[in-house]
């Protein structure tokens, strides 16, 4: 956020939602789920085939690039199939769950709230691989996933959401967020 009461206005908005959609202060709490502001700076990443563009901030696209060469160059093929996700269409998520006579607790173990998804900062990529279905736990019997079992680390990559997370949300194999601080520099 740029200042003070950009900062307050996004809050303030992301309170506004929550409660919109259901969701208390108390979940958000019982949860403790890290609060995260909408990346300033992305950039267009990657494409998939039929033309959709997904966007990371600068850092995590040189990343996921050398990542997804250096898996290429073993005979592995990543996909990106979700990174940088507004507010808005986080909401959209939620509130198509809540259409669908989701309890909100239910939904609140599948997606993050508005505000709370590493998605929003630009970090978080969903990956995928040909012949297997998107987000689906069984990417994790793919080489891919061992690949990057082994190697995303390499790269700044950290799996997001492991079997029993504290944060309470589901498995999910595809979800790996960049973390500069994790970046082995050499491989990029």
């Amino acid at each position: 956020m740029k200042n003070e009461r950009q900062q307050n206005d996004y809050e303030n908005r992301i309170a506004l939602e929550l409660a919109r959609l259901g969701i208390t202060q108390e979940l958000i709490t019982q949860k403790q789920l890290p609060f995260y502001v909408e990346a300033q700076e992305l950039t267009i990443a990657d494409t998939d085939d039929a033309g959709r563009a997904y966007q990371m901030t600068p850092a995590t696209a040189a990343a996921w690039l050398a990542m997804k060469q250096a898996a290429r160059l073993d005979n592995i093929v990543l996909e990106v199939v979700s990174a940088f996700r507004s507010i808005e269409r986080q909401i959209e998520i939620i509130q198509y769950k809540l259409d669908r006579n989701m309890p909100i607790e239910k939904i609140l173990t599948l997606s993050a709230p508005p505000g709370y998804s590493e998605h929003h900062t630009g970090r978080a990529i969903d990956i995928n691989t040909p012949g297997c279905i998107a987000t689906e736990t069984e990417f994790e019997n793919t080489a891919a996933f061992c690949w990057l079992t082994a190697n995303a680390g390499g790269f700044g990559f950290t799996l997001s959401y492991p079997r029993d997370n504290a944060l309470g949300f589901i498995y999910e194999p595809w979800h790996w967020c960049f973390q500069a601080d994790a970046l082995d520099e050499k491989n990029i």
